[in-house]
């Protein structure tokens, strides 16, 4: 046995953890979409390591500080609890950097820094370059929309690992 973890689960922030303001760069807007704090907790219950991985292309584009997104993550984790990484593409789409999903770097490093192959990464985002990331990166990727929350895609992964 390696001691390494079985699985784990990458979240994108705005529109799957916390309501999307465009750009937010004030932590006073993050507001937890209903539901995520419970299913995190589920996970971390269960010994399930958890990260976040986002692009966050203000910072690229001049509208906010990388400093102003860490204040935003520093209030999510004050909302929603800790994570076990956080991995950040701080590029505009124009910039040609190798992390901005859905090229799958963030994915690759925050696995790595799990220790969990990627295969064994459930990505969980609600556009389609979180889907096409975790594609790219050999994971699993569950599209969170009005159909599928992350109370519905935690449920489901934790049954499926259990078996």
């Amino acid at each position: 046995m390696t001691g390494r973890p079985a699985f784990a689960v990458l979240f994108d922030r705005d529109g799957t953890l916390i309501v999307d303001v465009p750009y937010n760069g004030d932590a006073r807007f993050v507001q937890p979409i209903p539901g995520v704090a419970q299913a995190l907790d589920r996970l971390r219950a269960a010994h399930v390591p958890i990260a976040v991985v986002t692009n966050q292309s203000g910072v690229g584009r001049g509208l906010i500080t990388i400093e102003q997104v860490r204040e935003v993550n520093a209030r999510v984790e004050e909302l929603l609890g800790p994570f076990d990484g956080w991995f950040i593409c701080p590029h505009a789409p124009g910039d040609g950097c190798e992390c901005r999903k859905p090229k799958p770097k963030l994915l690759l490093d925050a696995a790595r820094a799990l220790g969990v192959e990627p295969s064994r990464c459930y990505a969980l985002g609600d556009k389609q370059s979180d889907l096409e990331a975790a594609r790219n990166a050999g994971a699993a990727g569950i599209h969170i929309d009005g159909a599928r929350t992350v109370t519905d895609a935690v449920a489901e992964i934790l049954r499926m690992e259990s078996r």
